[in-house]
């Protein structure tokens, strides 16, 4: 086996290692059998809103996409965005959570586009868009919330998030900060390239602002979507909490879920555990919000999946059919 191979799989133990010890230590404290009624008492209909509110918000998350490539001028079909967008959702089921989605979308535009940097560049401000909006959802939340949670311990998390989020838009949207980190790269001079490239394709954002705004609109809905499906879910659990809770403890699980891990698998699980037990839920309640999200992802992943088996197997249908007309027309 080569080294390749074995840190794959090494990696893909250790995910799943984190994921499974999460689980049984959560399982391990909270009252399965009650949990496990309140499951079975759930309410369809609730449950079916949230997974339609699921599904929406990742079509707006989908357009903000789109909005950043036409921002930069990528030449990409609309087509072929959809396509791996639904199969990077497939991806991060198995791959280091949300970054290995992103992997997936770049490589698979970088396929039909010869303008790689602004391929790299598009998904990294979607990412970056995602960050803002987690921020901008999180503080106001919690600051006409902060009366009704009462706890201020919540705040550490935000202002790390924000400070984090406010130093990579420094970096990236500063020439002299950029090319003087790029300099670790001064001994690879193809790589420090694309780097700086892909650093001109972001300012590119810069002269686009309308844009910018847009997606950065759209992330702030999608987070306030994000956090009525998991609403939906506490109420068809027959929970009753105010939707402030959701909009400010949602992102912070969206954060921790990207820890590598199955799909962030354990490690929502235990966020929600943690952070609606503040607003009176049971833990096993908590850590069911996340286990029916994880359901839903899957779902989702899953058409990804078969979005990328019906176009893996129609594209090599049709390079079959090219090799045997060409050698027909050699022989």
């Amino acid at each position: 086996m080569s080294d390749q191979k074995s840190k794959t799989v090494l990696s893909f133990i250790l995910r799943f290692g984190l994921s499974g010890i999460l689980l049984w230590y959560l399982f391990s404290k909270i009252d399965l059998k009650a949990t496990i009624e309140v499951l079975k008492s759930a309410d369809v209909l609730w449950l079916s809103a949230a997974g339609f509110v699921f599904l929406i918000c990742n079509f707006i998350i989908l357009f903000r996409w789109w909005i950043l490539i036409r921002a930069l001028d990528l030449s990409v079909s609309l087509a072929n965005v959809i396509r791996y967008y639904f199969i990077g959702l497939f991806g991060n089921l198995f791959l280091p959570s949300a970054i290995g989605g992103d992997i997936i979308k770049i490589i698979g535009l970088c396929k039909d586009s010869s303008e790689k940097p602004k391929v790299v560049a598009s998904v990294l401000l979607d990412r970056l868009s995602g960050f803002a909006s987690i921020v901008i959802v999180s503080v106001l939340a919690f600051v006409f919330g902060r009366r009704l949670i009462g706890d201020n311990s919540l705040v550490i998390p935000i202002i790390i998030l924000a400070l984090g989020s406010f130093m990579v838009a420094g970096i990236l949207f500063n020439e002299r900060l950029y090319e003087f980190g790029c300099r670790v790269f001064n001994g690879l001079p193809k790589f420090k390239k694309a780097l700086m490239d892909m650093h001109y394709d972001v300012m590119l954002l810069s002269n686009r602002k309308k844009e910018g705004f847009k997606a950065i609109g759209l992330s702030c809905l999608s987070q306030a979507f994000f956090a009525t499906s998991y609403f939906c879910v506490a109420k068809a659990l027959h929970q009753d909490v105010a939707f402030v809770y959701f909009l400010i403890f949602v992102p912070l699980i969206c954060v921790a879920a990207a820890v590598p891990s199955i799909g962030g698998l354990g490690v929502r699980e235990m966020g929600a555990a943690y952070l609606f037990a503040k607003a009176g839920m049971e833990s096993g309640i908590g850590a069911s919000l996340g286990l029916v999200n994880f359901i839903f992802m899957v779902i989702v992943g899953l058409i990804g999946g078969l979005v990328y088996v019906f176009t893996f197997s129609s594209g090599r249908v049709q390079r079959d059919s090219s090799d045997t007309v060409i050698a027909r027309q050699k022989s």
